[in-house]
C-alpha cells in the first residue's frame, strides 16, 4: 500500500518525531550520511543542533501530510526546499544519498516494528521526498544565489545596524519578503533578513541587523561587517503584503522588524492614492528607534501614513551618545511608552484593519493575542513565519 497505509507511516512519524526524543535517531541520520557521503559534511555549518532540530520537524510535518493523504501543500513545501537549496551546492546524488542513509537508519532503528508494509512505506515516502526536491531544483531556470558586496555598514545603535549591498544583478522580489543570507564571517551559517527598501533596478538592497543574544551570525553582522565583504543569499520567499483595495492598514514593527513593512511602505509611496496606514514602531529605548528620520520624510510627503514611535522606557541608556541622534524634527506622532502590544491595543481593536506585524517571534505572538483579545480577526492578521 505504501503511501497509503496510514498505520506505516504512522510509525515512521512516531520515529522522527521530535517531541518523542528523535534527536538520537536524526544523529545516527546524519552520521550515517556523511559517512556514505563524504562531500556532504561541508554543505553544513560546524554545529549541528538547529540543524538536526529543522530536519526532524519538517520529516515529522511532511509524513503527518501523508497520514491524512494530504499532498498539495508537502509537494509544494519540497519543492520551495528543492529551490532553496541550490544555494548550497547541493546535487542530486546528495537527494540520493539523504534517502539511503535516512532509509537505512530507520530500519536499523525500529527493529521489530520494521515490517514489510512499514518498508513499503519508508521507500516510497523517500522515494517522493527527494524526487520532488529533485525535480524542482532541476526545473528551476532562476540563478541558485546571488552574491553582493557591502558597500557601507552603519553602525546606528549598540545592537542595530544597517547594510547596504550592490548585487553582481539585480533580484527580483517583492516589497515585505525575506531572502536566507551567508555573511564571511560564518561560513555554512545562514540566516533570514529582510529587505528594507523595494527591489532596485542597479542592484542596490539594504539590510537592518540587530545583535541577539547566542547569535553567531547577527552578532557577527553587526560587529565585524566591512565594505567590501562579500554576503550570498537565497531566491526571496515570503508573502507579507499590503492589499491597495483592502482596506486599511495597521503595521507593528519591533526593533529591525521594521525592514520589510518600510519596503512595504516605500513602495507604497510610488502610488498617488493609498489606504491609510498607520505604523507603530518600537524598540527597548529612545535612541533605539534608529529609522525616525527616515519614517518623518516618508510621512511628511505622503498624508496616508501615520508614525507612533514606542520605547519600552522612557529614557535612553548612558551608551546612547555614542551613537546618532534618531529624534527627527516635529510632525510625527509624540512617541509613546510601554510594551508595544499594550500600547496598540490602548488605540482600539484593530478589527477593521489589515494587519501586519513583523519582529521577533515574542513580540509578534504577544501582538497577535492582544489584537484578538481585543476583536480584530485572526485572519485579517499576517506575519512572517516565526
Amino acid at each position: 500500500m505504501g503511501l497509503e497505509d496510514r498505520e506505516a507511516l504512522a510509525v515512521l512519524r512516531a520515529a522522527v518525531d521530535p517531541h518523542r526524543g528523535s534527536d538520537a535517531l536524526i544523529g545516527r541520520f546524519y552520521t550515517c550520511w556523511f559517512a556514505v557521503d563524504d562531500t556532504v559534511r561541508d554543505l553544513f555549518p560546524p554545529d549541528m543542533h538547529h540543524q538536526r532540530a529543522v530536519f526532524a520537524q519538517a520529516l515529522d510535518w511532511v509524513l503527518g501530510e501523508f497520514i491524512d493523504q494530504r499532498a498539495d501543500e508537502p509537494v509544494a513545501f519540497l519543492a520551495q526546499l528543492g529551490r532553496d537549496h541550490r544555494k548550497y551546492g547541493v546535487s542530486r546524488r546528495h537527494y540520493e544519498t539523504m534517502a539511503h542513509a535516512m532509509y537505512a537508519t530507520l530500519r536499523s532503528s525500529l527493529g521489530p516494528a520494521w515490517t514489510d508494509a512499514v518498508d513499503e512505506a519508508a521507500v516510497q515516502a523517500l522515494n517522493l521526498i527527494s524526487g520532488v526536491m529533485v525535480g524542482a531544483a532541476d526545473a528551476e531556470d532562476g540563478p541558485p544565489w546571488w552574491e553582493g558586496t557591502v558597500v557601507e555598514h552603519h553602525r546606528v545603535s549598540r545592537d542595530v545596524s544597517v547594510v547596504r549591498l550592490f548585487l553582481d544583478r539585480p533580484m527580483h522580489y517583492y516589497p515585505g519578503q525575506y531572502v536566507n543570507v551567508q555573511v564571511p564571517q560564518c561560513p555554512r551559517r545562514w540566516r533570514y533578513l529582510s529587505p528594507a527598501i523595494p527591489a532596485q533596478p542597479d542592484g542596490s538592497i539594504e539590510f537592518h541587523v540587530r545583535s541577539v543574544a547566542g547569535g553567531f551570525v547577527s552578532s557577527a553582522i553587526v560587529g565585524e561587517t566591512r565594505p567590501g565583504d562579500r554576503w550570498r543569499m537565497s531566491n526571496p520567499h515570503g508573502a507579507l503584503e499590503v492589499d491597495r483595495d483592502g482596506g486599511d492598514v495597521l503595521m507593528v514593527a519591533g526593533s529591525t522588524g521594521l525592514a520589510p513593512l518600510r519596503a512595504i511602505i516605500m513602495d507604497l509611496a510610488r502610488f498617488g492614492v493609498n489606504p491609510r496606514v498607520h505604523l507603530f514602531f518600537g524598540a527597548r529605548y529612545p535612541c533605539e528607534l534608529y529609522d525616525l528620520r527616515t519614517l518623518w520624510q516618508v510621512a511628511a510627503h505622503n498624508p496616508w501614513l501615520s508614525v507612533t514611535p514606542v520605547s519600552q522606557y522612557a529614557n535612553d541608556p548612558p551608551w546612547a551618545s555614542q551613537y546618532p541622534d534618531v529624534q527627527p524634527p516635529r510632525g510625527l506622532h509624540v512617541r509613546q511608552t510601554g510594551l508595544l502590544p499594550e500600547v496598540v491595543t490602548r488605540y482600539g481593536g484593530w478589527g477593521d484593519r489589515q494587519i501586519l506585524i513583523s519582529g521577533n517571534a515574542g513580540m509578534i505572538a504577544a501582538t497577535r493575542a492582544a489584537l484578538i483579545d481585543k476583536g480584530a480577526p485572526p485572519q485579517r492578521i499576517a506575519h512572517d513565519p516565526v
